[in-house]
C-alpha cells in the first residue's frame, strides 16, 4: 500500500517541527520556503527541500506538487501568503490542504477557499491543556468533535477485580474502552470478560458530558 506523501509550506517553528516528526516517521516530505536557511536546516531529514515561493502558481505547478496527497500550508504571520498558497494548493490538485491560521478570520477566510481543515496551534494546545489541568483524574483528552472526545482515564477503585461487562460501562456510564495500559502491556478492543486491575488506564471515547461526569 502506498504510503501517503506530504508536501509542508512554510518552516517556521511549526512547519519545521511537523516537517521533521513526518520525515522521521518514514514519510515522504516536500519541504518548501522562501528563506534559503529554513531549507538548508531540512536539506538532510526531509525526503525533498526547495526554496520556493509558494504563492507563485506556476512555481508551484513546476514543483509537481499535484502527486502528493497532503498539502500543509504552515505559514502563520503573513496571512496574504497563507491564503494565497491554500488556493493554489486546491487549485493544482492536492485532495486534502491543512492550513494553519493565527485567529478567528484568518481561519474563516481559508475554510471559504476551500482548506479542508484549518488549526490554530498555540489555541488548540492551549485548549488541550487547559482540558487536562482542570478535568483532575482525566490523564489525557483529545477532542474529536464539539459533542465527542477520547480520554486516558485512571480505573475507578470501585471497579477493580470486576470485569468490564460486570461494571457495564455502556449502559451506566455511557462510554466505550477502546483500549488498556497496565504494567508494561497495552490491550487493544480489549474482551468484556477483562478484569480490571488497581494500574489500568482505560482510553474511552464518549460524549463529553460523559467523560466529564466520569471523572466527577
Amino acid at each position: 500500500m502506498k504510503r501517503k506523501q506530504f508536501v509542508v509550506c512554510g518552516l517556521g517553528k511549526f512547519g519545521t517541527s511537523l516537517a521533521t516528526a513526518l520525515a522521521n516517521s518514514g514519510y515522504e516530505v516536500l519541504a518548501i520556503d522562501r528563506d534559503e536557511d529554513r531549507v538548508q536546516e531540512l536539506s538532510n531529514i526531509a525526503t525533498h527541500t526547495i526554496q520556493a515561493d509558494t504563492t507563485d502558481m506556476e512555481a508551484v505547478r513546476a514543483l509537481g506538487i499535484k502527486e502528493f496527497d497532503v498539502g500543509v500550508v504552515a505559514i502563520g504571520n503573513d496571512i496574504q501568503s497563507s491564503v494565497m498558497t491554500t488556493l493554489i494548493l486546491k487549485e493544482l490538485g492536492i485532495k486534502y490542504v491543512m492550513a494553519k491560521a493565527t485567529n478567528a478570520i484568518h481561519e474563516k477566510v481559508l475554510k471559504k477557499i476551500g482548506a479542508d481543515r484549518v488549526i490554530q496551534p498555540e489555541l488548540d494546545m492551549g485548549r488541550r491543556v487547559a482540558t487536562t489541568l482542570i478535568s483532575g483524574s482525566i490523564i489525557e483528552h483529545i477532542q474529536l468533535s464539539a459533542d465527542y472526545s477520547i480520554a486516558e482515564v485512571p480505573v475507578l477503585v470501585e471497579w477493580v477485580g470486576n470485569s468490564i461487562i460486570d461494571v457495564n460501562l455502556r449502559s451506566k456510564y455511557g462510554i466505550n474502552v477502546i483500549a488498556i495500559q497496565g504494567k508494561g502491556r497495552l490491550d487493544i478492543s480489549p474482551r468484556p470478560d477483562y478484569i480490571f486491575n488497581k494500574d489500568d488506564v482505560l482510553v474511552v471515547v464518549g460524549a463529553n458530558e460523559k467523560i466529564k461526569a466520569l471523572n466527577k
